[in-house]
């Protein structure tokens, strides 16, 4: 017997499909990963390839007939630097005697060239390998007015995924530029209707209520007669009319009785609406009248944009704090509705800053903070030096440039896939 599945299971099953196609993109790719000389992992080996050749300091080994060069990456109490040292038939051989040029492309193109100096037993590359250590490698050197030149991949933190699969895993990329970043407070509150949007209808006279044309929920307009009372005074009968549109919240009386203080009705719009915060006294100082506020429901799920419209200079003697008026639009009532509870954002100050990223966008990888940068249908990590961050925008001192092209949404799927293939190392 087959059953039918509910809307929520399918949107589930469907959202785990994304993920499992996305995280089994390299494993399906039939690549075998292997790290190189300093544990970082290599793209491109076919299952059942040759590990790498090791020379005795644990780097990769290059070979040219007799003359070899070992290669690693230093990064033991310094900076990462590129060390080489040079063999002749399998023997240490003067590094002085000996010169080496190395280029390292980067994914985008980027070319980072590096010379070297004897230092000890090994030549010293004169620069800072920065991170990612992910690159197309090539190496020029000269013995004894011999040129051997060697290439290969060294990747890192890079995957490649089809157009189709990354859409459907909803993977989103932007490019990196400035921002500003708010300075917000936030704070809870509830929802009240305005004192505006209240009347209650009383009776002009006191009199026997005669009639009432009202029931409690029922949605009337200004000017609509809602009840008839007979003065005690004249003995006429008068119409008593609903002072604002709006829907009847209370209804205090019945016909025969006698109207007198107490009103008859209380109308209410629940379109004028605003919400009110509880402001602590060291908040209260940052709190202006006109300042931005992004009102959201518990839930999360409804956000809106409104402005402070008052701050009451009276605090409450219990709780120690003032009360912030914002002004809800009249849409709001679809789904801000008096009594209920919010929450609230409240941007106090905000600072132009020359390059930032999405907050939500930023992951952990080892023990870095990064992005994943997107070139083409490639992706790999980005190690961030970061600043200033706010709940939508951090500020990156370090790690990007401004126009490169990084995942908004997503991320967390790229680090999977890119974990996965094994395409990271350990320092």
């Amino acid at each position: 017997m087959l059953h039918k599945m509910n809307p929520s299971n399918r949107r589930f099953w469907l959202a785990g499909a994304a993920v499992l196609a996305m995280t089994g993109l390299v494993a399906c790719s039939d690549k075998k990963a292997v790290k190189d000389e300093h544990g970082h992992t290599e793209a491109g080996h076919e299952e059942g390839a040759e590990e790498t050749a090791k020379g005795p300091h644990g780097g990769r080994l290059l070979e040219d007939g007799d003359f070899s060069l070992e290669v690693t990456i230093f990064e033991d109490g310094v900076e990462p630097e590129f060390r080489f040292y040079p063999y002749l038939k399998s023997k240490p051989l003067d590094p002085k005697s000996v010169t080496v040029n190395t280029t390292l492309t980067r994914l985008g193109g980027k070319v980072d060239s590096f010379s070297f100096a004897p230092e000890g037993d090994f030549l010293s590359g004169q620069g800072v390998v920065r991170e990612p250590h992910s690159f197309d490698v090539a190496i020029k050197a000269t013995h004894n007015g011999k040129v051997s030149t060697w290439s290969y991949q060294s990747y890192e933190g890079r995957t490649t995924i089809a157009p189709d699969a990354a859409v459907s895993g909803g993977v989103v990329a932007e490019a990196a530029g400035p921002a500003v970043l708010a300075e917000r407070i936030d704070m809870s509150g509830r929802v009240e209707i305005t004192p505006e949007g209240k009347s209650e209808v009383r009776a002009w006279y006191p009199g026997r209520i005669m009639s009432m044309n009202g029931e409690l929920g029922q949605a009337v307009r200004k000017g609509q007669v809602l009840a008839r009372v007979e003065s005690s005074e004249s003995l006429q009968t008068y119409s008593i009319p609903a002072p604002i549109s709006g829907v009847i919240m209370e209804k205090n009386a019945n016909v025969g009785g006698v109207a007198y203080d107490s009103p008859l009705y209380v109308i209410a719009d629940p379109n004028s609406l605003h919400a009110e915060f509880f402001v602590f006294p060291r908040d209260a100082e940052k709190i202006k009248v006109g300042q931005d506020v992004e009102v959201r429901t518990l839930s999360g799920d409804t956000k809106l944009l409104a402005k402070v419209e008052s701050l009451l200079p009276n605090a409450d003697p219990t709780t120690q704090t003032l009360m912030a008026h914002v002004h809800l639009p009249p849409g709001a009532s679809a789904n801000f509705r008096s009594g209920l509870g919010v929450e609230g954002s409240f941007v106090v100050g905000s600072q132009s800053v020359p390059l930032a990223v999405r907050t939500e966008a930023i992951q952990r990888f080892r023990d870095f903070q990064v992005v994943f940068a997107k070139v083409g249908n490639t992706y790999e990590v980005r190690m961030l030096k970061l600043g200033r961050q706010t709940p939508e925008w951090t500020e990156v001192l370090d790690g990007l440039v401004a126009g490169e092209v990084y995942v908004t949404k997503g991320a967390f799927l790229i680090r999977a896939d890119i974990e996965k293939s094994g395409a990271s190392h350990d320092h």
